[in-house]
């Protein structure tokens, strides 16, 4: 252990066979209703209707067209997923302003044995809104997820010094609210003021401009088919506390020129000082560059818990990646050409060497 660190597409989901067992018990016994079951791509996402959660779920066609079930809370979406009442799962992990969303990163990596499928990045508008009617005088309260709110201090300071901001599991639960209680205004995506016939009082009020909230696909098993444009999750826990240990985990990635996007700590759960490490990082477990450096890791620094190989959303490191394969795959030709040298007994005159 460390010791005192702080801290989208229109085509269907490519899955290849996986080893892991499912932990619904019912797609054990009866294969056939758990395969029903599938077909109907119940997806499990943070509602109610209109939120970010729901406008990034349907910002990819295909994930649309599947049977879409909200829950009031992130850990619901998970454990609905985890259970089988659902066949995925769609949540936020990770935001450009606030940063990581804890409360998913640590559900997955710890309670859950979920994998991500995909990954879809969303600009982020925040705007204010109300009833019909309402002004910025008349109102009393602001509610609004603590993501949303806390991204749009400035504003709030400055137009509504006095007025308390009252949380919500959601930026569609609080238009909800809005629709309904006078002097109540919420804040959230355009998206919510349409479901919930709300008035704009102010649009795009955050904080910083180019805000973007990324969201993960998660399913109890299946890896994607590598796409050349994919990234690779995994939790890092060290078997032992010494210096130096984290240098030298970091040096396996560095050593074959594979990209860190990001690079977490969380506590796990065990004691003040005992962190663990989230990476993401460029590449697919399909990748012998990939598979080598996690070999590498688990064999000498860490135990390693899977999180997925999907494709990343935005641009990436590819021509980097490729040329640290083909690098690597010369290294490989060239060590079995060393190694093609050694003789062995049977080869030699007498069957002895010397």
């Amino acid at each position: 252990m460390i010791r005192g660190v702080g801290p989208e597409s229109g085509s269907a989901i490519p899955i290849v066979a996986s080893e892991r067992p499912s932990r619904n018990p019912a797609a054990r016994r009866a294969p056939a209703l758990y395969s029903e079951r599938v077909t109907t791509k119940r997806i499990a996402y943070l509602g109610p209707s209109g939120t970010f959660t729901e406008q990034a779920l349907r910002s990819e066609p295909d994930l649309a067209a599947m049977d879409l079930v909200p829950f009031p809370k992130f850990v619901d979406v998970l454990d609905a997923t985890s259970n089988g009442d659902t066949d995925l799962g769609f949540v936020a992990i990770e935001n450009a302003i606030e940063g990581t969303v804890n409360i998913t990163l640590d559900a997955l990596a710890f309670d859950h044995d979920l994998l991500i499928q995909r990954e879809v990045v969303l600009d982020i508008h925040l705007n204010l809104m109300a009833a019909p009617g309402t002004t910025m005088n008349d109102v009393t309260v602001v509610s609004s997820h603590p993501v949303a709110s806390a991204q749009c201090r400035k504003f709030l300071h400055k137009e509504l010094p006095d007025v308390p901001v009252k949380a919500a599991n959601a930026t569609a639960e609080a238009a909800a609210l809005a629709a309904t209680t006078p002097g109540l205004a919420a804040i959230g995506p355009a998206l919510a003021a349409q479901n919930y016939g709300l008035d704009m009082l102010a649009t795009d009020i955050a904080d910083h401009e180019d805000n973007q909230t990324r969201f993960v696909l998660v399913g109890r098993s299946g890896v994607p088919q590598p796409t050349g444009h994919d990234k690779t999750t995994v939790v890092l826990t060290q078997r032992e506390d010494r210096p130096g240990s984290l240098v030298a985990i970091l040096q396996q990635f560095a050593a074959r020129s594979i990209n860190l996007s990001r690079l977490s700590s969380r506590p796990v759960k065990r004691g003040l000082g005992d962190y663990c490490f989230i990476v993401d990082f460029d590449g697919h477990i399909a990748d012998e560059l990939t598979a080598d450096c996690l070999r590498s890791i688990h064999a000498k620094h860490a135990d390693i818990k899977f999180l997925g190989s999907y494709p990343t959303a935005g641009e990436g490191s590819t021509a980097t990646r490729a040329e640290a394969e083909s690098a690597w795959a010369h290294a490989h030709t060239w060590m079995n050409s060393l190694r093609g040298q050694i003789v062995t007994s049977e080869s030699l005159p007498n069957g002895k060497l010397g």
